[in-house]
């Protein structure tokens, strides 16, 4: 089968889908001609602030579609997905503390600033390796598989299910926030890595190097989406959506359950990692508050707000959220939290479902509504 009929295949009667892979072609197209050819003076200029913050919304939703993939449709409420996109975002920050060199403030041309300040003598041997960037996209996914792989192997094959492993889940992503903090770990304590300056060459702060981190992030989403999709219409997807629904039975049925569900949890990690790796260059920074469990909970209302059991919902559902979030910081600083919780709230009382879900709902009452029976015709339609 060639890639066309695959393509053909995943997006067959998938809606959503094609038009999520739609929207993001026309960005990737449009958004450079708009940012790099159009004068700034322009009403179609789209300025580079602009660009990065559609790309830092791109990130989260690939954060998002990964919770998506082991929440709707395995049944598993991840509270601590944060812990491995903020581990994919130290990995590129540790690749690009390393291409500092002597131009870091105390000009020492291996160790980062940090180091130096805190009178280290030489770089840890778990940086070594890091001014690679081939290695450094690898440790991106590696690390957060691995941690995944070991917490889920205890976790499932222990049975812990429901809220019981929501919360150890938090508590892991607590326990790393309150190591990086420390100073003595080496990863810059509660600063965190920051004041990067290049890219593989390139100017961090060029508009180029911004469209192009904004166009990688696009093409991991639609990347991430098809291998999502790919896999929830594969045999293995039919069975994860068996054990969401009914465990006890799948298991009664002979499935090794925890087998699936863990496969499940390290490939949502891995997709978590990468979107931390391409978080890191867009903001600048990257410090333990990512880790912080608040923040794996509002990735959990992304995509309940989008719509879980859907895949593109939670990219529709990361986008609307950070895209309110960035309104109301500015205009409502204090109330924005408030906001969230209340948002949080209204969908799980009105819109069980998420927008998505809810679409086809008010699609079928609407049909119900126009063939009642005793709905009266009006004297233009009468023969």
């Amino acid at each position: 089968m060639g890639v066309r009929s695959v393509l053909v295949d995943l997006l067959a009667g998938n809606r959503g889908g094609q038009i999520l892979l739609a929207v993001l072609l026309a960005a990737v197209v449009v958004v450079p001609i708009s940012n790099l050819l159009l004068p700034a003076d322009s009403v179609l200029h789209v300025p580079t602030y602009v660009v990065s913050l559609m790309g830092k919304y791109l990130t989260f939703a690939l954060l998002a579609l990964s919770v998506d993939l082991i929440w709707g449709y395995a049944g598993v409420l991840s509270l601590g997905h944060g812990a491995f996109f903020a581990l994919g975002g130290y990995a590129m920050g540790m690749y690009m503390m390393r291409q500092i060199g002597d131009r870091g403030v105390y000009g020492h041309p291996e160790l980062p600033d940090f180091m130096v300040f805190l009178d280290w003598k030489e770089l840890p041997w778990y940086w070594q390796g890091f001014d690679w960037f081939p290695f450094a996209m690898v440790m991106a996914l590696v690390v957060p598989g691995a941690l995944a792989l070991v917490f889920g192997w205890f976790a499932f094959r222990s049975r812990v299910t429901g809220v019981y492993l929501s919360i150890i889940t938090q508590a892991m992503t607590f326990a790393l926030m309150l190591a990086f903090f420390r100073n003595d770990m080496g990863f810059g304590g509660n600063n965190g890595l920051t004041d990067f300056k290049e890219l593989l060459g390139f100017n961090l702060q060029a508009d180029g190097t911004r469209v192009a981190l904004f166009c990688a992030s696009a093409a991991a989403v639609a990347l991430g989406y098809l291998l999502g999709r790919f896999i929830v219409r594969s045999r293995a997807g039919r069975v994860l959506v068996a054990v969401r629904d009914a465990e006890t039975r799948v298991r009664f049925l002979g499935y090794r359950v925890e087998h699936y569900k863990l496969f499940v949890f390290v490939l949502s990690a891995m997709l978590a990692g990468l979107a931390g790796a391409l978080y890191v260059p867009q903001v600048g920074i990257i410090n333990p508050s990512e880790f912080a469990p608040a923040a794996s909970i509002e990735i959990v209302v992304w995509v309940a707000v989008g719509g879980r059991g859907s895949l593109y919902g939670a990219v529709l559902g990361a986008i609307l959220v950070n895209y309110a979030k960035t309104v109301f910081t500015g205009v409502l600083p204090d109330m924005w939290l408030f906001v969230l919780g209340g948002l949080f709230i209204a969908v799980t009382l009105f819109l069980p479902k998420g927008i998505v879900g809810t679409v086809p709902v008010f699609k079928r009452a609407g049909v119900r509504w126009r063939r009642r029976p005793g709905r009266a015709r009006s004297p233009e339609s009468a023969p």
